[in-house]
């Protein structure tokens, strides 16, 4: 008998699910983490669709599917015809197909479909609205598993409590998420994740980043929301030494600006006097554990003492996401 709960179709937002629900897949996580076995679901089919590179999504999903004995469909986005998702163009420039034929397609081929889009082009207002993420759900007809999108990345925030329940860090603790420097300007979809999910797990949290670079207000009101009622709390500071104090856990994730969405050199330019924003074992102090997604650049994000040292938890993080995945795959198909 299977000791998850059925979700409710699919996944774009790891909010969207009561904590309860999430805390049952990260325990599950963590027991097939320590050796329990999953669930199998022959003659089932998975489809994994990158629009965008990837190392560990790419591997932990296809190793999850194996585990569950489901058949893969992978495509990646330089290998398809190049896709349309706006309404109503006339396509006689460079996109071929249109969501509305490509999604339902791929929904007839396999049971539960899995897409990674990060839709970079346009405002940071057009990003937000995650139009190719929202395509493939509306139009799938079948489960769609949100890989990182624009907005949002459900499995990395998953695969985190799980990480964070392996380590023993109190859901009361003190959560640090960071702005890290970074030469590109970086999606929101991580930080977004990661800052509603510590506020969901109601702990003490805290948005660490230079003036100009907060989250998006409804990503900052939905975590306050979240805190408050799970018990947590949410505040934003540009104080590096009143964020840190008594830190139990510090991630390190950059995004870009709002203000200076897809101008490149005045993003460069904002940030040039940042690059002091480098993890280093001070921010830590003796107990507080380092977290960060993958992949990161060494002496830009975090110090190699740092990633190298007793603190770091990453590749526990990393590994979650195989576990992770499959509680969550284990759960849809259940």
């Amino acid at each position: 008998m299977s000791t998850t709960t059925p979700l409710a179709p699919g996944l774009d937002h790891l909010g969207n699910l009561p904590a309860a629900e999430i805390q049952r897949l990260a325990d599950r996580a963590n027991a097939l983490r320590t050796g329990a076995a999953p669930q199998r679901f022959a003659g089932k089919a998975l489809g994994l669709f990158f629009l965008n590179p990837s190392l560990r999504t790419s591997a932990s999903f296809q190793r999850a599917a194996a585990r569950l004995g489901l058949e893969l469909v992978q495509l990646r986005g330089d290998g398809v015809w190049g896709l349309e998702h706006q309404d109503g163009v006339v396509m006689d420039g460079t996109t071929a197909e249109h969501l509305r034929e490509a999604a339902p397609v791929l929904g007839r081929y396999v049971d539960l479909l899995a897409v990674r889009a990060f839709h970079g082009a346009g405002s940071f207002e057009e990003c937000r609205q995650d139009p190719i993420m929202q395509g493939f759900r509306r139009w799938a007809g079948v489960p769609v598993i949100n890989m990182e999108s624009a907005r949002w990345h459900p499995c990395q925030a998953l695969a985190d409590w799980a990480t964070l329940d392996q380590h023993a860090i109190p859901k009361r603790a003190k959560f640090v998420l960071s702005w890290a420097w970074h030469p590109k300007p970086l999606p929101h979809a991580v930080p977004n994740s990661t800052l509603c999910m510590a506020a969901q797990r109601g702990m003490d949290v805290v948005l660490l980043c230079p003036p100009g670079l907060e989250l998006h207000d409804e990503v900052l009101a939905e975590a306050e929301q979240l805190a408050t009622t799970h018990g947590g709390s949410l505040t934003v500071t540009h104080d590096r030494e009143e964020a840190l104090h008594g830190a139990a856990a510090v991630y390190a994730k950059s995004w870009g600006s709002q203000q200076h969405w897809g101008d490149l050199e005045s993003e460069t330019a904002f940030r040039a006097a940042l690059r002091d924003w480098c993890v280093t074992p001070a921010w830590l102090g003796d107990s507080a554990r380092f977290m960060h997604c993958l992949p990161i650049r060494r002496n830009v994000v975090a110090s190699d003492a740092v990633l190298d040292g007793p603190q770091s938890i990453v590749l526990d993080q990393a590994e979650h996401r195989l576990h992770a995945q499959t509680a969550l795959l284990e759960s849809l198909l259940s």
